[in-house]
């Protein structure tokens, strides 16, 4: 008698189940099988059976699948029925059951005694329901169990994530290990808190950091050198300080572990990471007020700044070898945008007042526009809150259930937060209506006194705000104005054009 094809399933969530690994469940349904089927492939993977997600068991319904339209009955085994899926709403386990109950394939349990198909008893039947019930229930509670024991762990002081390079983990009993403590590394700590020292004088980059603490010996636990993205991570890391975060719950609190540096030191270092990424440090930039603006007018290349004799000079740097170099004196380059500088001091305050006047009347309907959907707004949001509160009364009457409040209150929630974030949104128009004019022609009208005044780095930075596409042919600078100020440009150029 020809036997029955079976295919061979072995699952489990994670490499660490050693004792319920892969190896033993083939080997107690291949005991199961002996004289009942022909075995005609095993499958052994690690994977979630409680995820919507399910690559590698797909394939295996691909190939059940091909049994199915061949009209060729198989056997499907499992060890139990948890290894078949810990999810009831899971799709994969109502089709194979109906396919059971069609007769066109069988599900063996081995370890459970189970045995789908289309001779089952209504206990038979129950049987399977409960243990798939069960799967899942024991799957919710474990993880109810994990997320309330990590909730108190923060509420402790404690930490569950990766160690900080600069901390060790120890073991507070050595027979059961899973109990550990965080302690201070007496190896690396100390160049730790010279990184944020001396990141916080504003003299180190991290590259320069990287070099130094590269060279005084600083390595991770696995020996590896630290790359310049791992000092900036640890500049950015508040658990030095004392403060824990969580990126999965956006969760901060205080840790009991000893701290390595003072809360003052790590805001510090912020405080120099995030001017750095406002403006060019006065490291970089050097004594050249032009680096890294300029342009070739022949041939496109970049230029590039040296010194001689005390003078600044730039030159194309030729990398494409059609120019010849021409040096440009930085004093020269300078007067063309002293030129418009002064050009800008013309504009008096009674110009700038009447501009700003007379572009308030000319917006009127604009004005109106903003007044209309600002009380549209605050009465949409009086509409909902009103909502809001009635259904809280049906609520406490008992008049609807806690699912449908929760779900109504969750939408109006929702809608009145919309409604804020919009208002904000046009209030702060109307204020930028009302101020940016004025800022724009104030700031053009001292515009020479404020360059004039800066630092080199902040005149390179006023320069890139104020003009673009600087080009250099020979040694003349050519630019256009960026908007606004072109228009400001137009207004100190020609300012009788106001009415009266």
């Amino acid at each position: 008698m020809k036997l029955l094809k079976s295919l061979l399933v072995a699952r489990v969530s994670t490499d660490e189940q050693k004792e319920n690994s892969p190896e033993a469940q083939l080997f107690r349904m291949t005991a199961y099988c002996k004289d009942k089927f022909d075995v005609h492939k095993e499958y052994s993977f690690v994977e979630s059976a409680y995820k919507t997600k399910r690559d590698e068991f797909d394939v295996i319904i691909e190939d059940i699948q091909e049994f199915i339209v061949k009209k060729e009955k198989i056997a499907v085994c499992f060890d139990k029925v948890d290894r078949l899926s810990r999810n009831i709403f899971d799709k994969r386990v109502a089709w194979l059951y109906e396919r059971a109950v069609n007769d066109e394939i069988e599900l063996h349990f081995v370890s459970d005694g189970q045995v789908i198909n289309n001779h089952m008893s209504a206990g038979d039947k129950f049987a399977f329901g409960m243990k798939l019930g069960l799967s899942k229930y024991y799957s919710d509670a474990i993880s109810d169990n994990v997320r309330r024991t990590f909730e108190q762990k923060r509420r402790n002081g404690e930490w569950t994530g990766n160690v900080r390079l600069g901390y060790l983990n120890v073991a507070l009993d050595e027979e059961k290990r899973l109990r550990k403590d965080i302690v201070i590394d007496p190896e690396r700590s100390h160049l730790i808190v010279w990184i944020f020292e001396n990141y916080a004088t504003g003299n180190y980059s991290y590259q320069t950091l990287l070099d130094t603490v590269t060279d005084m010996g600083l390595r991770t636990r696995e020996g590896n050198k630290l790359s310049k993205s791992g000092i900036e991570n640890i500049i950015k890391d508040s658990f030095y300080c004392g403060i824990a975060y969580s990126k999965k719950y956006n969760q901060t609190w205080h840790h009991k572990y000893p701290r390595l540096i003072t809360k003052e030191l790590f805001d510090k270092c912020q405080e120099v990471r995030m001017k750095r990424k406002k403006k060019p440090t006065k490291e970089a930039s050097k004594s050249y007020i032009f680096k890294g603006l300029l342009t070739c007018e022949d041939c496109g290349c970049s230029y590039s700044p040296e010194t001689h004799k005390g003078n600044n000079y730039y030159s194309c740097t030729n990398s494409k070898g059609v120019c010849k170099r021409v040096y440009a004196n930085e004093k020269t380059l300078l007067e063309p945008i002293y030129d418009v500088l002064g050009r800008f001091e013309s504009i008096t305050e009674d110009v700038q007042n009447g501009l700003v006047d007379e572009l308030r009347k000319s917006t009127e309907s604009e004005v109106a526009f903003h007044k209309a959907q600002v009380n549209r707004i605050r009465s949409e949001h009086d509409k909902v809150k009103q909502k809001d509160d009635r259904l809280l009364e049906a609520y406490l009457e008992q008049s609807i259930t806690k699912d449908i409040y929760d779900k109504k209150h969750q939408d109006y929630h929702d809608r009145l937060q919309l409604l804020s974030i919009e208002m904000e949104e046009h209030t702060q128009a109307d204020h930028d209506y009302q101020t940016t004019v004025a800022t724009v022609i104030s700031l053009a009208r001292r515009a020479k006194q404020i360059f004039e005044s800066s630092e080199v780095h902040e005149k390179r930075a006023f320069i890139n705000y104020l003009v673009q596409n600087p080009t250099v042919q020979g040694k003349k600078l050519a630019f256009t104005m960026r908007s606004p100020f072109n228009l400001v440009l137009e207004l100190a150029d020609c300012p009788t054009w106001l009415p009266g």
